[in-house]
């Protein structure tokens, strides 16, 4: 098993929002966090974890992804307020 996960970084509440896919949730977050790779995440300091999905595959990560990054901008912000309302920053919530 090779496990995935989509998940939604911003910068603030209703900010700018990236979506990305990884195959290290707590690690990839903690580069986004940290300001390891220069790029769009970087440039608009996306460091908050607002939402996120799991999947078994990576494959299968990967495709959502394709999926989510279709979005219109109001489906992404209503699937991040149905998971975390608040838009509470999730990392601490994921590291193990």
């Amino acid at each position: 098993m090779n496990p995935g996960w989509v998940y939604i970084v911003t910068n603030k509440p209703q900010g700018v929002l990236y979506v990305g896919v990884t195959s290290d949730l707590e690690g990839r977050i903690w580069e986004h966090r940290n300001h390891i790779y220069r790029g769009f995440t970087d440039s608009y300091n996306c460091t908050r974890l607002v939402w996120y999905e799991d999947y078994d595959e990576i494959v299968d990560a990967i495709a959502r992804e394709k999926q989510v990054k279709h979005w219109k901008r109001e489906w992404k912000i209503k699937a991040i307020e149905e998971m975390n309302p608040e838009w509470e920053d999730l990392f601490e919530t994921i590291m193990w």
